[in-house]
């Protein structure tokens, strides 16, 4: 099992939890469903009452830690060009 780089442990990757589909450490909740609902125009508490094991301050340290790991991952990239 590992955990994602981030601040925290939000996120686990395991082959024997999901197939290894990165998860809500503690849940069997993919991440990727939080990202399609908000990408979906979905509000963050639709998310959180269809999947009630997430807390509503992961969902958003989630959000927060990948968006500021998007933008530094894209600035590095552009960057080096």
């Amino acid at each position: 099992m590992k955990h994602l780089p981030m601040k925290s442990k939000l996120v686990t990757i395991d082959p024997e939890i999901m197939s290894g589909e990165p998860v809500f450490t503690g849940t069997r909740v993919p991440v990727r469903n939080l990202v399609d609902y908000r990408s979906a125009g979905h509000a963050l508490d639709d998310f959180l009452e269809g999947f009630p094991g997430v807390k509503r301050r992961e969902a958003i340290s989630f959000l927060k830690q990948s968006s500021s790991a998007l933008l530094e991952y894209c600035c590095d990239s552009q960057s080096s060009r």
